[in-house]
């Protein structure tokens, strides 16, 4: 047991993940018109639901996260090798907690792995019971509206009819606003983080990327590659693709200071690392590896490519109107916009873009940007930055 390992301190201590199975005589019909059942949804929660079951928060995750938001877990057996030592604590430790910005001590946080996931929810990983073998490739295709929409059953299995509060950074956030236009009746406050509302044609671009980069290893088989070798090479490629975006040129010349070049012994190569941010991005994908599943990494960009959040409100008109006339289901909410002056992943413009359509929908919302040098990353290095606007917003309108 590593120092690192040992050392793990979080007020809210050892918490473990749980698990929810539903749809077993109702299979659970996706966008695609592809089914599955039974579903299993893995889930964790901090604090305590009140009497009224009034003060929840509901958390989607960015991409590669999981149900893991907070406290100590080290061991999630459902998620077989993946679940490796640097994600014991909590993806966003220094958030949730007593007293933090999403205060355990006064709201109940609810956090799940994505249906498609890899740590404990159904997905390519999970074995299909036809076969007794994993899904891979045949485990249905996710859009972000099934994301939301097998997250809506472990809400009434928790007996939550409305929400205090929804929120999430990154896709994350794209998630939090499906659920908020969706379902309008079923939360108060919306607080999407670093996030957007269209697939920007960059993300297109970078997202195709690092699709081409799994599906073109030798070892990804079709998605077939459980029994064999794995598709590493093209998932740390793809990891590498999207980790430029998701952190700062300048933080990535900081952090990339401590890195050894590894001399390459490959002699196929021809070129060999000579500078340390390449050892830096090739270390970030080598170990992105050990904690990800490749078929998992391409459902979930698969539902981001095709999101598409007037489709999915019924919606056929393609120009703003139709976001307006969706964003007046939401005048009983606020928002609450989050911008990072530094994001490259998705950039300030996108935010901007969200609260003009929210005000000629009539719709409350504070738009705050904040100021960091870490880039999309920010939402989750710097809590200082966003704790305080918070915790004012979800108190406030708690007292309201």
């Amino acid at each position: 047991m590593s120092t690192k390992h040992k050392n793990l301190q979080s007020a809210l201590g050892e918490v473990e993940t749980k698990y929810f199975t539903f749809a077993e005589t109702d299979p659970f019909v996706f966008r695609s018109g592809e089914t599955l059942s039974p579903v299993t949804l893995a889930y964790e929660t901090y604090g305590t639901l009140n009497e009224d079951r009034s003060n929840a928060i509901l958390l989607f995750h960015a991409l590669s996260g999981s149900q893991h938001a907070a406290g100590i877990n080290r061991s999630v057996p459902a998620a077989g090798n993946l679940w490796t030592e640097e994600q014991h604590l909590g993806w966003w430790e220094d958030f949730i907690g007593p007293g933090k910005a999403f205060d355990t001590s006064r709201f109940f946080v609810i956090c799940a792995n994505y249906i498609g996931g890899c740590y404990g929810s159904s997905g390519p990983t999970s074995l299909n019971p036809a076969t007794g073998k994993p899904y891979a490739r045949d485990f249905p295709t996710v859009m972000l509206g099934d994301i939301v929409d097998s997250q809506v059953p472990l809400l009434d299995h928790l007996g939550i009819r409305t929400l205090h509060a929804v929120s999430g950074g990154s896709l994350g956030g794209m998630c939090a606003i499906n659920f908020a236009v969706r379902y309008p009746d079923r939360v108060r406050n919306v607080i999407p983080i670093a996030s957007g509302i269209e697939v920007t044609l960059l993300q297109r671009i970078l997202n195709y990327e690092q699709i081409c980069a799994i599906e073109e290893d030798r070892n990804f088989n079709r998605g077939y590659y459980y029994d064999g070798p794995r598709p590493d090479q093209g998932l740390a490629l793809a990891r590498m693709i999207s980790h430029k975006t998701f952190v700062s040129l300048q933080t990535i010349k900081e952090r990339a200071k401590d890195e050894i070049v590894q001399p390459d012994t490959d002699n196929d190569k021809w070129y060999w690392l000579s500078d340390k941010v390449e050892s830096y991005l090739r270390n970030q994908g080598l170990k992105f590896v050990n904690r990800f599943d490749a078929n998992t990494y391409l459902r979930i960009m698969d539902a981001w490519m095709k999101f598409d959040l007037r489709q999915d409100c019924g919606l056929d008109n393609e120009d703003e109107s139709a976001y307006i006339e969706m964003f007046k289901r939401c005048k009983g909410q606020r928002y609450m916009v989050f911008s990072i002056d530094s994001d490259v992943c998705y950039y300030p413009s996108e935010q901007s873009y969200l609260c003009r359509q929210l005000k000629k929908a009539g719709v409350h919302y504070q738009y705050i940007t904040v100021h960091s040098e870490k880039g999309h990353d920010a939402f989750l290095l710097q809590p200082h930055l966003f704790a305080p606007h918070l915790s004012y917003t979800l108190q406030e309108s708690w007292s309201v």
